[in-house]
C-alpha cells in the first residue's frame, strides 16, 4: 500500500515538472485588488482616464483602443486583445511585451500576483461591477 501512494505521489509531482503552470493556483479577485494598488496611482477601475487609460472593460478590449486616451504609436499599433495571456506578459514586463510603450512600470514579477490581478480585471465588466 505504501508503495502505490508513492508511486501515485511521483507521478502527481511529475506532472508539475511537465506542465509548470499547473503549479500555481487560478487567481483570486480578492487578492487581485489589493494588487491594484500598484496601479491605482495611474489607472482608474472605471472608464476614467489619468495618467493611464481607465481599466473598465480591459479584458477582451483592443489595446490602444480606450476611448479618449491618448496612446503611444506602440500601443496603438500592437494589435493585442488584452486576453488574460496577453495581459499577464504585458503586467509582468510592458516594456518587452509592447516595446515603445511609454507605460513607466518595471513591471509585476510574480505569477501569481499577476493571475490575481487578471482575475481582479475580469471583474471590472460594467460600471455596476467594478469594486
Amino acid at each position: 500500500m505504501r508503495d502505490v501512494q508513492r508511486v501515485i505521489a511521483s507521478a502527481i509531482l511529475s506532472l508539475f515538472v511537465i506542465f509548470p503552470g499547473a503549479v500555481h493556483a487560478a487567481g483570486d479577485a480578492a487578492k487581485g485588488q489589493q494588487v491594484f494598488a500598484k496601479c491605482a496611482a495611474c489607472h482608474a477601475k472605471d472608464s476614467s482616464n489619468r495618467l493611464g487609460p481607465g481599466l473598465l472593460g480591459v479584458v477582451g478590449r483592443q489595446a490602444g483602443a480606450a476611448q479618449g486616451f491618448h496612446y503611444s504609436r506602440a500601443m496603438k499599433g500592437a494589435n493585442k486583445v488584452w486576453d488574460e495571456k496577453s495581459l499577464d506578459a504585458f503586467i509582468a514586463a510592458p516594456q518587452t511585451a509592447v516595446p515603445g510603450t511609454t507605460m513607466p512600470f518595471a513591471g509585476i514579477p510574480d505569477e501569481q500576483q499577476r493571475s490575481d490581478l487578471i482575475a481582479y480585471l475580469e471583474t471590472l465588466k460594467s460600471a455596476g461591477s467594478h469594486q
